[in-house]
């Protein structure tokens, strides 16, 4: 996954600089907004999804931390997952807690 963000960065930077050279030698106007806006959208979004969707956390965070009863099969692992809140920030963490084991199976 870290490979295809760093691809889809280096596009997105080659098709800003494009836009940047098409800007300064008197370009169409249409293409260097097309260049620039599919450019910046490359760029930022390897950059949105690591900030917005967290990692799995091997165990429980340290001290501070609450178990809350959210708990979830995440969905690009496949793995249970447990939410754990930091009360004084509101911020969240995610720990998996391992494979999901069928239930009800004998």
């Amino acid at each position: 996954m870290r490979v295809f963000r760093v691809v889809l960065t280096v596009v997105g930077v080659a098709l800003l600089a494009a836009a940047l050279i098409l800007f300064l030698s008197g370009g169409p106007v249409a293409a260097i907004l097309w260049l620039l806006g599919i450019g910046l959208v490359l760029t930022l979004s390897p950059m949105f999804e690591r900030v917005h969707y967290k990692r799995l956390k091997p165990e429980a965070p340290g001290e501070g931390w609450v178990a809350t009863q959210e708990r979830f099969v995440d969905p690009t692992s496949g793995r249970m997952v447990e939410v754990h809140v930091k009360p004084k920030t509101g911020e969240r963490a995610y720990v998996d807690l391992g494979p999901v084991t069928p239930s009800g199976c004998s």
